[in-house]
């Protein structure tokens, strides 16, 4: 998509705010979540529930571009001269400060729409989540980010939460237990996840140091950044052997042979390129990676 020709508040602009090429990683959880729903409970699944969840990711996601993109820009972290990521709508002056807080309000309230339906297959206590949800995405970008707590709340919020949240609320009531092998299954979902926010702080490193934006990659520096992103994903896949064992095996070999080999050559170019806008290239890679770690995961616990 051209984005040096991009009228303010017009579709395109909204278009380039949402940033799709993210809602990969809000799909990754909610498949294996609902596949490991399917291992459990075959043709008595909810399916109502884990369609519900993967709209909810969704629109969360989207809202929390959005919050991201209002909030850096509010405090002056998206100059358009010196950021290597993405452009981002308010600094481009695409969508005005006015109309993305709007759109913020909007979106958010489409999100908690969308999951109050879960209150009848989770009980009041989804509201309590779905809370949860929502301030943390405002959280993420105004505080913990800068704090290095960016890491964490990819493990929780990319990984345990939408995993057993899709698993719990899929399965018959009977069988609503969050078990040892369905969190581990997150932990390994989340991990994968978050090799995406390891890559994006490598990128901006230098900028996040002059902003004091404290990211973990910030504190660990670059080399380190560069053995966390390859190990998260070699932890990952050692965690989902417990597949092997105690549900499907397929869940673990499928994803073995297609998306470690994709993250280590991914990794190898991570290297190589080490700094500058060319990393965008990694960001991308990254992104098909954790699809692919998530569909191939799924489609294990199907066969």
């Amino acid at each position: 998509m051209d984005e040096t020709r991009v009228k303010t508040n017009s579709i395109k602009a909204w278009v380039l705010a949402a940033r799709p090429q993210t809602l990969s990683g809000a799909a990754v959880p909610v498949m294996i979540g609902a596949g490991l729903a399917w291992t459990e409970a075959g043709s008595d699944m909810h399916w109502l529930p884990a369609l519900l969840c993967l709209l909810f990711a969704f629109v969360m996601q989207i809202d929390a571009n959005l919050i991201n993109d209002y909030f850096d820009f509010q405090r002056g972290n998206d100059d358009a001269a010196t950021r290597l990521g993405p452009l981002r709508a308010c600094s481009m002056g695409w969508i005005t400060p006015k109309v993305m807080l709007r759109a913020i309000i909007i979106t958010t309230a489409i999100g908690c729409l969308i999951g109050l339906p879960l209150v009848y297959f989770g009980g009041w206590t989804m509201i309590a989540v779905g809370a949860l949800c929502v301030l943390f995405s405002f959280l993420y970008t105004t505080k913990l980010s800068y704090l290095g707590l960016g890491d964490l709340l990819v493990l929780v919020f990319f990984g345990i939460v939408p995993v057993c949240l899709t698993y719990f609320l899929s399965v018959p009531e009977s069988q609503q237990a969050i078990t040892w092998q369905v969190f581990l299954a997150s932990i390994a979902c989340g991990l994968v996840i978050d090799t995406l926010l390891i890559v994006n702080n490598y990128r901006d490193i230098e900028n996040d140091r002059r902003d004091n934006k404290m990211t973990f990659v910030v504190r660990v520096g670059a080399s380190g950044g560069r053995a966390l992103y390859i190990s998260l994903g070699i932890v990952a896949m050692l965690i989902a052997s417990i597949h092997i064992f105690y549900s499907n095996p397929w869940a673990f070999w499928l994803p073995l042979i297609s998306y470690m080999p994709l993250h280590i050559t991914t990794y190898i170019s991570m290297c190589r390129i080490d700094k500058g806008r060319e990393l965008n290239k990694v960001l991308g890679q990254t992104g098909r990676n954790m699809f692919v770690y998530g569909l191939t995961t799924a489609i294990g616990f199907l066969i």
